[in-house]
């Protein structure tokens, strides 16, 4: 991999936007790797009693996603300095349709004295967004 050079990123550059589709199973595998076993995300009946209308994608896994997207642009997974994010809604994943998740960014600023960018991301999921405000804080070669 390499690192995105400092010369070639400027404020207002937009990352290319990429679509990433959850399924049920993708839920169950995440549940087991990552410890989350909570039942909202692979139960109907226990996100219906949850008050949810449907089973929810875990916030960590969208977040996870969301710092590859970054990092695919970026060229190395090592350069992110700093990643926030707040959530919003859920991803509601149907029994029998992944779900969509859509993720775009751009890039809000650039720090010529310590070579980084600050990437806003925005991940959206049926036109909701999921992300209220998420940022990631990169460095650059």
């Amino acid at each position: 991999m390499t690192l995105r050079s400092f010369d070639d990123v400027t404020a207002g550059e937009e990352l290319p936007s990429r679509v990433v589709t959850l399924t049920r199973g993708n839920l169950v595998n995440y549940a087991g790797v990552s410890g989350d076993p909570n039942p909202i995300h692979w139960s109907d009946k226990v996100a219906e009693l949850a008050g949810l209308r449907n089973v929810v994608g875990h916030g960590m896994l969208s977040m996870g996603i969301a710092a590859g997207f970054v990092t695919d642009w970026l060229g190395d997974p090592g350069a992110v300095n700093e990643y926030n994010v707040r959530f919003t809604s859920p991803v509601f994943v149907e029994a029998d349709q992944a779900a969509a998740i859509e993720f775009s960014g751009k890039v809000k600023s650039v720090d010529p004295v310590s070579k980084t960018a600050v990437v806003a991301i925005v991940a959206k999921s049926e036109g909701r967004k999921i992300f209220g405000r998420a940022t990631a804080t990169v460095r650059l070669a």
